[in-house]
């Protein structure tokens, strides 16, 4: 078709009446002479299909519609020539067929501009022909309108005159024509209704319009939403919500002086550089009349580029200007009150253009090695030479920088062809750097430098290794949780991307806990920390994997076992377990005054939870009513006598023991033990029950006193009958314990093993003990046998005991307490008055059942 016409231009230039008369230097007699004298054919399709059609799909038959053969295609080494870097069609020589190569966006490739084309040109060798192929691509609506907000945020007040309007935020939609934005609508509601508008460029915008005032002591706030919905089929729409919060009494709206400003600005301007002021008023006084300023209804790309000061108006340049991406820019200023109202004018800013974009230079083709036998004019590139800018500062002129035996054509507008100029000598030069400079019209002017080597050569195969198979971290236990344990390295062979190394903790768990509660590791660097601080009782070691990872496509990767020892610190000190300290009772072991040197008094039984060293115990006598009565066994605790018991040591023996860990710092514990130097129990229980007697009479002392002088003459009745009584009951009480030998089996914790190693003995004991109430008061008879004597005494015991009976046969009768049944050791005893008590014990738990109650202890 443009070869026909340029036909007619030449055809009527010699008819003097022709309308298409056109001069000979026309640019369409030029092409034709051009392709006359350089023997070029050239042609033009023009093909139309919707986007995103599937890559395969037919576009056309360009040998059909061109007319050419397909031996013509293939010896002609027909190729296609684009200025894009993405070549969206593909051209099949061997059938003839343009068929889709890559998927085509219109929204990508043209934006809102419509019609949508892209064209490229058929090249062909010896002779050489350029046929122009331009495609146009439909719009298929494959996108809705999207708010650039979720929420719309209105504050309107309810002074606000029906017919007020608020502008609201556009929709965008990427679509065009029909598929395009089409229209808005509004929820239901009482007060608004919504009106559209048209913008000069075609876009649509709405406001909502008050159509019944506001009441903000009924509604204070108010819910609506704005859809917008394009014209495709089918439709699509988006939406979001406008969220009005209703004010107090503010009857005037801001005004602009202006509804239109106009102003231009050079692209690349620096930024904070000055635009526009934007004015507007309002008759309100104080803080009803404040008012600030923003940009709405503002496309993202705009946004970006320009801000405003809310309170001048000031509109300057907050990012970078190109010319080339929009050389003009339409936005909306809104002007606020404090009470909400608004009034919005239009900014429309032009851009200038400056000389800010080098010429690019792109390889269409490019051939190598050539042979030395080649014959000058030898094709062995074409380039595309392209200027983003416009006006002069686009105009290019290309050339070859050194002396070399090549030169550069120019056959079409911004395709230029690399060719041999003379016959090459592979013996003298074996090869070329060939340095083409493309340099603008501007000014100044810039230019453009690409090296063609006549002569042309790689992969991610290398995983990151580690220097060891095994990493052994120590750490001691109660750390601070972050400390850095250990850290692991990988070293990757491979460069850049490859060989950028990030360390993985793989997922496992320790006692059913994943190990990131444990320790952490840094990607890059790879150091592990502790998590939080450990305890070497509960744990004593952390397994783990680690990887290392490549940056590389597909990444590789290899792992490593990790593994981080606690190490014990002395933090537990050691705990007693035998004798057991009592808050109210008093525990004595008894030996009798005629035993032999080293007889086994007690032992201190104790252990530590912590382990080696730090657990081994020693046993140490820190004060006694007698050192030399005594002596403590400095590994098993043994308390045995030294020398013989005479009849002037006390009864009563006070021994306080401690007990120490062999670690750094050592860490200790006191225990006391009481014990009982008597042949019998009366001297026994009259020694120990003296204090505690003669401490309760001291403390009613005052009551007896007044009671005394209250009733004189009845006491001294009353004194003669308790004098007779306790004369009594002493005779009957020393037959009773006179007849009685006081049998009391020792008893021990049960057995503890030393599973870490320390020095505590590994013994059993069983331990019996009887205990009476008020023993002053009360007899007391003792059953069962055993090698050694304990007795434990309650001072704060009132209750009165009779006799006590060892036959355990009475405890199977209905009325006793079920804890007594069970593997209980008890006695029993009557009351004075009536009732039976029992007394039991259980290893270290002792409780006892007074008369018609219970209590444990």
């Amino acid at each position: 078709d443009y070869i026909l016409q340029t036909l007619v231009v030449i055809y009527c230039n010699q008819q003097p009446l022709c309308k298409w008369r056109v001069p000979f230097g026309h640019p369409r007699v030029m092409f034709l002479l051009f392709l006359y004298f350089f023997n070029i054919v050239a042609g033009q399709i023009r093909y139309t299909i919707p986007e995103e059609t599937k890559k395969g799909s037919l576009v056309g038959n360009v040998a059909q519609d061109l007319g050419l053969d397909l031996k013509r295609l293939r010896s002609g080494r027909a190729r296609i020539v684009t200025e894009r870097n993405i070549q969206y069609t593909e051209l099949k020589t061997d059938k003839g067929m343009l068929v889709v190569n890559e998927r085509i966006d219109r929204e990508q490739l043209c934006g809102d501009l419509t019609p949508c084309s892209f064209s490229f040109e058929i090249i062909l060798e010896n002779p050489m022909e350029l046929h122009h192929i331009t495609i146009e691509v439909l719009d298929v609506n494959d996108h809705p309108p999207v708010f650039k907000k979720s929420n719309i945020m209105l504050d309107i007040s309810e002074a606000a005159n029906v017919g007020a309007r608020f502008v609201l935020d556009s929709a965008e939609d990427p679509d065009v024509g029909v598929n395009g934005l089409h229209n808005y609508a509004l929820s239901s509601n009482d007060n608004f209704v919504l009106k559209q508008h048209v913008n000069p460029d075609g876009s649509k915008y709405a406001e909502m319009v008050l159509q019944k005032q506001l009441d903000r002591e009924t509604f204070p706030h108010l819910s609506l939403q704005l859809i917008a919905v394009d014209g495709g089929n089918p439709q699509r729409s988006g939406t979001v919500n406008i969220n009005i919060i209703v004010l107090d009494a503010n009857d005037n709206a801001p005004v602009f002086n202006q509804s239109v400003y106009k102003a231009t600005v050079i692209e690349n301007a620096v930024k904070g550089t000055y635009i526009v002021t934007v004015n507007a008023t309002d008759a309100d006084s104080g803080s009803n009349g404040y008012i600030t300023y923003s940009m709405s209804n503002v496309r993202s790309n705009i946004a970006d580029l320009l801000s405003i000061d809310e309170v001048s108006g000031l509109l300057s340049v907050s990012g970078q200007i190109d010319f080339e991406k929009d050389n003009k820019y339409e936005l909306r200023i809104d002007a606020k009150d404090q009470g909400g109202l608004k009034d919005s004018s239009k900014v429309i800013i032009e851009v200038t253009d400056v000389n800010d974009n080098a010429p690019t230079i792109s390889v269409m083709s490019f051939t190598s090695p050539v042979s030395e036998d080649s014959p000058p004019g030898t094709t062995i590139g074409i380039i595309n030479v392209k200027d983003l800018d416009s006006g002069e500062n686009g105009q290019i002129i290309c050339r070859i920088e050194q002396n070399a035996p090549f030169k550069i054509k120019s056959n079409l507008r911004n395709y230029y062809t690399l060719v041999t100029d003379t016959v090459l000598d592979r013996e003298t030069v074996s090869e070329y750097n060939i340095t083409v400079i493309a340099t603008d019209s501007g000014m100044p002017p810039l230019s453009t430098k690409r090296t063609f080597y006549l002569k042309v050569s790689d992969v991610n195969d290398n995983s990151p290794l580690f220097s060891e198979s095994v990493y052994n971290a120590f750490i001691l236990e109660n750390n601070s949780p972050g400390v850095s344990l250990h850290t692991v390295r990988a070293k990757d062979p491979d460069e850049n991307q490859n060989n950028r190394v990030s360390y993985i903790l793989e997922d496992s768990y320790i006692s059913g806990s994943p190990i990131s509660e444990y320790i952490s590791i840094n990607a890059e660097s790879g150091v592990i920390h502790a998590v939080r601080s450990f305890d070497y009782e509960q744990i004593k070691q952390l397994l783990f994997v680690v990887k290392a990872q490549d940056g590389g496509s597909p990444p590789l990767s290899s792992n490593v076992t990790v593994k981080v020892l606690i190490q014990d610190q002395n933090d537990n000190p050691p705990q007693v377990l035998y004798p057991v300290q009592t808050g109210g009772s008093l525990v004595a072991e008894m030996v009798p005054r005629s035993v032999d040197v080293g007889y086994l008094v007690t032992k201190v039984v104790a252990v530590d939870v912590d382990s080696g060293q730090n657990a081994w115990l020693s046993y140490k006598l820190q004060k006694a009513t007698d050192r030399a009565l005594f002596e403590v066994g400095l590994q098993n605790g043994e308390i045995r006598t030294i020398r013989q018991v005479t009849d002037k040591d006390a009864v009563k023996q006070r021994l306080t023991v401690i007990v120490e860990d062999n670690g750094q710092p050592s860490r200790s514990a006191t225990v006391i033990v009481n014990v009982a130097v008597a042949d019998s129990f009366p001297e026994v229980l009259s020694e120990f029950t003296d204090f505690t007697q003669d401490k309760e009479y001291n403390d009613n002392l005052t009551f007896y006193l007044v009671l005394a002088l209250a009733v004189v003459s009845f006491l001294f009745i009353t004194c003669l009958v308790v004098i007779i009584s306790v004369k009594i009951y002493r005779w009957r009480q020393s037959r009773v314990m006179y007849h009685s030998n006081l049998p009391v089996i020792p008893y021990y914790p049960p057995r503890y093993s030393d599973t870490l190693g320390t020095g505590t003995l590994q013994h059993v004991y069983n331990y019996e003990v009887c205990r009476t109430t008020d023993s002053r008061k009360s007899d007391c008879k003792f059953g069962g046998a055993g090698s050694q004597n304990v007795l434990i005494m309650d001072p704060s015991s009132t209750g009165t005991m009779q006799r006590i009976q060892s036959e355990k046969s009475i405890l199977d009768e209905p009325d006793t307490p079920l804890e007594v049944r069970k593997n209980i050791q008890c006695s029993l005893f009557r009351c004075r008055g009536a009732g039976r008590g029992v007394f039991c014990w259980k290893h270290r738990q002792r409780f006892r059942f007074g008369c018609g109650e219970a209590r444990f202890r």
